[in-house]
């Protein structure tokens, strides 16, 4: 998807300094003790993870364990361990960059971390934003078992295999979508790829996430999410739903929070749209560094007018690693100029109540 916001700018100014995003992947990305080298040694970090954590009430305890532990006793996969944990390790990643005085130019979340991005640009508070994950976790547990196929093709390549509740479920780059569809059928359609040559790979959910399967989970939150109070973004909010940053009639439409389970994430056309507003440092705050891997594949990117950063290791290789890869993240932005002074960039204080 090709913009005008882009002609003429095919290299960057010498000196012209890019405007960080800081970007929040989703459900799949998980795995086990993600980030937990940073945990008790990154005062802001840890901070910042408790205050989710203790959020989930009587679970709190046990899903930190599950997080800490090599063999977490649900794996990682299951809802009520994979959603909660995400988020921890989402928000405390943004906080702690945030804390070096980073003051991100927008926000930008794949799926789930959608909600995260929302937190950190102001939209939901912390409280509401971690009930709505509680909630959406709870009655998903009635939603029949189902799944997420990536597959190295486009949509129209893979017009053939949709149906029977098979839909797509992501766009993540021209050549990167994610099927999403109930098990039996997901399998079907599995066999069917590999039969045909196409490369595919599950993901790590046993849920169909943005398919119609959660139409129910899309329904019980509408109505709690009439309670809650949201604000317009402090700093633009690009919604993967939207491919767009959001405007205050998103901010205010309960039906646009609760379909998201349901609605199909469009990374690649936000991603579009994002790098094509100007020139960026895209920062992944998350674990893994499967946007990053994403974005390196824009050419804004490849041109070298925007660049990507990843601040965690692609998977579990130990506490010094996860402390190294921070470490490193944050000597790039240092070396673009980018840290200002903690406490004075505009960024609350970690436990700060978010409005």
């Amino acid at each position: 998807m090709s913009s005008g916001r882009e002609s003429g700018r095919e290299s960057r100014q010498e000196g012209q300094q890019r405007s960080v995003v800081l970007m929040f992947p989703g459900t799949g990305a998980q795995h086990a003790r993600m980030a937990a080298g940073l945990y008790g040694h990154e005062p802001v970090f840890t901070r910042a993870a408790d205050a989710v954590l203790d959020l989930l009430g009587p679970e709190s305890g046990a899903v930190r364990a599950d997080w800490l532990t090599r063999e977490p006793a649900p794996p990682l996969d299951a809802d009520d361990r994979a959603a909660p944990l995400l988020f921890a390790v989402e928000y405390a990643m943004g906080r702690l960059v945030e804390s070096w005085g980073v003051r991100p130019a927008a926000y930008l979340g794949h799926s789930m971390g959608e909600c995260v991005a929302a937190v950190l640009a102001g939209v939901l508070t912390l409280s509401d934003a971690v009930m709505l994950l509680r909630e959406r976790v709870r009655a998903q547990r009635a939603v029949p078992p189902g799944g997420m196929l990536a597959v190295a093709a486009t949509p129209a390549e893979l017009s053939g295999h949709l149906g029977d509740g098979v839909v797509v479920g992501a766009l993540n780059a021209p050549r990167h979508t994610v099927l999403s569809g109930p098990e039996r059928a997901l399998r079907a359609v599995e066999r069917r790829l590999a039969a045909d040559g196409r490369t595919s790979r599950r993901l790590a959910t046993r849920t169909a996430y943005h398919s119609p399967a959660l139409d129910p989970v899309a329904r019980e939150t509408e109505t709690l999410l009439r309670t809650v109070r949201r604000a317009a973004p402090r700093r633009p909010l690009y919604s993967a739903y939207l491919a767009r940053p959001v405007r205050e009639e998103d901010v205010l439409s309960t039906r646009f929070w609760a379909a998201q389970p349901t609605a199909p994430v469009l990374f690649w056309p936000t991603l579009d749209r994002l790098l094509g507003d100007g020139d960026r440092l895209l920062v992944e705050a998350g674990p893994g560094q499967s946007l990053t891997v994403l974005a390196r594949g824009h050419r804004a990117v490849r041109s070298g007018r925007s660049a990507v950063l990843s601040t965690l290791p692609a998977r579990a290789l130990g506490p010094e690693e996860d402390r190294r890869a921070v470490r490193a993240a944050r000597a790039r932005l240092a070396a673009e100029g980018l840290l200002g002074a903690p406490g004075h960039s505009g960024v609350l204080p970690v436990d700060a109540p978010v409005s």
